[in-house]
């Protein structure tokens, strides 16, 4: 996400100036999702050995067919990291912006700290179906990533994980399901009206306005297992209070971490150590019988 101030202001300031629904929605989805099939700095590189993988459904939100592309990194069997299971599966969904080869160094994290790591483009990104993404439409996209892994990996645990954006698609996913072992989310908020009332124009009364809500404060209640929420004292894009008030609204079990020095796309990077312990303590004893050594951070 890049600039989501200046984007929202372009956003609302349409908004004032009456433009049709239909042009808003498409705007606000742009806007939002910033659709591209380019990935950030040297990324790329960093999925060329990642394996490609296709998910192919019908759509309900729009009745066409779709394409996913997907990248698959399973976990490193020198990484003993998950004791009495099969190491456990990951759906790492992607922010705004860039494609899924710019979660590469996330992608790479995960599979470190023990898991096998599915991360997906939805519509409008990199080798996706092109069409304009939505909030329905990424709800849809991730639907159909989990129940993909789930087809080919029944035995082993299966954990959400969205960072910003993504973070909003990964709540909604945990909420629908009932399989899930837990949900982490990163740099994530707690809707987009809130994300919109810490910018400079965000004391206008614009909530009304808002055709992709993406709602995550109302839906947390109803996770199922496990939340970790993990947030960088130094975003500035998406503020730690909206991570904690996303927190604070879960129910137990859950665990707040706050990343020290982290900003919006650094805090996987500095986070590793917290991020260990953190899985150790909420993750340690899955309902799906698998357990997470104590390891001690490095």
């Amino acid at each position: 996400m890049k600039r989501w101030p200046y984007l929202f202001f372009l956003l609302f300031a349409l908004a004032l100036l009456l433009v049709g629904g239909t042009a808003l929605d498409q705007k606000q989805r742009g806007w939002i999702f910033q659709p591209s099939d380019r990935s950030w700095g040297s990324s790329a590189e960093l999925a060329r050995d990642m394996q490609n993988v296709w998910i192919n459904f019908d759509s309900k939100a729009t009745g066409n067919p779709v394409k996913l592309h997907g990248l698959w990194l399973p976990a490193d069997p020198a990484n003993a990291a998950w004791k009495g299971a099969k190491a456990p599966v990951l759906l790492l969904l992607h922010g705004a912006r860039w494609n899924v080869e710019g979660s590469a160094p996330r992608i790479r994290h995960m599979q470190q700290l023990g898991f096998s790591v599915l991360a997906i483009d939805y519509r409008g990104f990199g080798k996706s179906s092109s069409d304009l993404p939505s909030e329905n439409t990424a709800y849809e996209d991730a639907r159909a990533a989990w129940d993909w892994l789930g087809a080919r990996h029944p035995q082993q645990p299966r954990y959400i994980f969205g960072h910003s954006l993504g973070g909003a698609v990964a709540i909604e996913l945990a909420a629908k399901v009932n399989d899930e072992a837990g949900t982490i989310v990163e740099n994530t908020f707690s809707s987009i009206a809130d994300v919109v009332s810490t910018m400079k124009w965000g004391w206008l009364p614009l909530r009304a306005l808002i055709t992709q809500p993406f709602e995550s404060v109302a839906k947390v209640a109803h996770l199922g297992a496990p939340l970790l929420v993990v947030h960088g004292s130094n975003d500035t894009q998406i503020l730690p209070s909206l991570g904690r008030k996303l927190y604070d609204a879960a129910p137990e079990p859950k665990a707040f971490v706050l990343v020290e020095g982290g900003s919006h796309h650094s805090t996987n990077t500095l986070g590793q150590a917290q991020y260990r312990v953190a899985l150790a303590e909420l993750f340690g004893a899955s309902r799906t019988g698998a357990r997470l050594s104590p390891l001690s951070p490095q």
